[in-house]
Parts: C-alpha cells; sequence; structure tokens
C-alpha cells in the first residue's frame, strides 16, 4: 500500500509526523499525496509536483466532504491531525475534552464516512495516528489520553466494519515524538522521520496496530500483558 501506486492523504501534514509522512511517501514513490492541513498557508513549500495541498479543517464537515469529492482517488487515508491539552481529570478544563474529541475522534469518523467509497473502490487503506496514551492513560495528560482511546475504539470498530471489503484498517500507537505538539512533555523523543517511516513500513506490511517508536513498542507488549501494569507505570 505504500508503493508507486500508493494515491495518499495525509492531514495534519504541515509539520511533525505528518509532515514526515508526506516526505515518507514522496521518498518511496508515491504517485500523488494530498498534504491536508486547516491553514494550507503552513503547508509551506513542498518542492514536489506530486504534492497536492488541501485545506482541511477535520472540525468542519463541510470541508471533509469537499476533500472526498476532491481526492476520490486515493489508496490510502492517514488521519494524522491531532490536539493536545495537558491537565488532570481534575483540574483539566472539562471544555477542553470536547476540543479533543471534536479532532482526535469526531474528525476520523467524518473522513472514515467520507472516504469509505472511495477507499472500497480502490481497494484501499485507512490509518489512524493514535497514541500510547490511548492504550493506558497518563494522569497529566487525562482528556487526551480519553481522545486517543476513544479512537483506538474508534479505530477498531472501522476495522470490524471494513472487514470483507478489501479495505484494510491501522492503528498507530506511538510514543513521545519530538514535534512542536509535545514539546512540553519532558521525555526522550522520537524524531518523526523515524515515525513516519516505522507507520508505513507498518501499513506495507499489514500490521493491524503498530508501535512505530522503541517505547511505544514496550507500552505495546507491557499492555498485551498486562493492562494495568503499564496503566500503574503511567500514574508513577
Amino acid at each position: 500500500m505504500t508503493n508507486i501506486n500508493t494515491i495518499a492523504l495525509v492531514t495534519g501534514a504541515n509539520r511533525g509526523i505528518g509532515r514526515a509522512l508526506v516526505e515518507a511517501l514522496l521518498a518511496r514513490g508515491a504517485r500523488r499525496v494530498y498534504a491536508a492541513a486547516r491553514d494550507i498557508d503552513s503547508l509551506g513549500v513542498f518542492a514536489d509536483p506530486r504534492v497536492v495541498p488541501l485545506a482541511l479543517d477535520v472540525t468542519d464537515a463541510a470541508q471533509i466532504t469537499a476533500a472526498a469529492a476532491r481526492a476520490a482517488d486515493v489508496t490510502l487515508v492517514i488521519n494524522n491531525a491531532g490536539a493536545l491539552e495537558g491537565g488532570t481529570a481534575l483540574d483539566a478544563d472539562v471544555d477542553s475534552l470536547d476540543r479533543q474529541l471534536q479532532v482526535n475522534v469526531i474528525g476520523p469518523a467524518r473522513i472514515a464516512q467520507a472516504f469509505a467509497a472511495s477507499l472500497k473502490a480502490n481497494q484501499g487503506a485507512l490509518a489512524n495516528v493514535l497514541s500510547v496514551v490511548g492504550r493506558a492513560p497518563m494522569p497529566g495528560l487525562a482528556f487526551y489520553s480519553v481522545s486517543k482511546a476513544a479512537a483506538a475504539s474508534l479505530t477498531a470498530a472501522l476495522r470490524g466494519t471494513f472487514a470483507g471489503s478489501g479495505v484494510s484498517v491501522h492503528g498507530i500507537f506511538p510514543g513521545p515524538v519530538d514535534t512542536d505538539m509535545a514539546k512540553d512533555i519532558d521525555m526522550d523523543k522520537t524524531p518523526p522521520a523515524v515515525v513516519a517511516a516505522a507507520i508505513l513500513d507498518g501499513i506495507a506490511a499489514g500490521a493491524a496496530d503498530i508501535y512505530p517508536d522503541a517505547m511505544a513498542q514496550m507500552v505495546g507488549a507491557g499492555w498485551a500483558a498486562d493492562p494495568l501494569a503499564i496503566e500503574r507505570q503511567f500514574a508513577a
């Protein structure tokens, strides 16, 4: 799915993992990449004619519908756009939960529905960029963790719904990545290019769940063996 015939859409393509995914797709010979961002000017310049800039606010249903019509030839959709706000479940602004759900869950749900017909027709793939905190919450990122857990459940529901249609569905669970969004997280971080390469490798290999960095792989193995142990580790 990540070869010379790939026609991809990447949301949140203006920076971080999203921009690294666009660059990695081009390096692997993708035929076309729709680089989507809320502010199209923030995409800057991709010095490659295969990149098609696309204005897309994932909280805007009308823009999602327009994007699906514009990019009806897609074979790979990567829901990468995300929102992160910190705070514990007791002190965070509860309205921040709604804001993060709108971007991290409702947006990908709308995109999946809007692009379903194209993905089925093109025997494509849908990938959602989630987080290890979607497996076990970090108290200081309480509502972000909630939104990513909901997005992980959405991904599993989509996998079941698309089963038998020829569309593969992938959940991506990175640990801390060296991006603007994670700049305030005091942990070792993986470069976006490394994460993007691992994501595309996982999609190409048909992996249902992709853990694209060393911490993510540790969390994934621990979660599979004992979810409560990972929860306690994050709480500490």
